[in-house]
């Protein structure tokens, strides 16, 4: 499985953005998506989990409420629709499927 993240940008504090990760290769495997994100000088943080097969999704307290993700299994594509950015949002962001990573996009966050 190969994995191709987009979407990043620089947003405004309150705005919103929506990630893409596109899968390629061996896509019916994947039964779970995950995202992470890593701030500068910061560890690499969890912040979405999507079990597709019981569509069931998991947060941290961090962006729960604000962060949603879904999978379009058609487009083999899974998305991280975030809402009500903060500065502390400001991150690279990382999409993971079976033991693949994709590439990561940074979202920059302005107060």
């Amino acid at each position: 499985v190969q994995l191709q993240a987009s979407g990043g940008g620089l947003v405004q504090a309150g705005g919103s953005l929506r990630l893409s990760c596109v899968a390629t290769g061996t896509t019916d495997v994947i039964n779970v998506f995950a995202w992470y994100r890593q701030a500068p000088g910061k560890e690499r943080e969890w912040i979405a989990t999507l079990i597709t097969s019981l569509n069931v999704t998991r947060y941290p307290d961090s962006v729960e409420g604000r962060f949603t993700a879904s999978r379009d299994v058609g487009k083999n594509t899974a998305y991280l629709q975030m809402n009500d950015l903060k500065t502390e949002d400001t991150a690279v962001y990382y999409c993971k499927a079976v033991d693949s990573w994709g590439q990561g996009t940074l979202v920059t966050v302005s107060s």
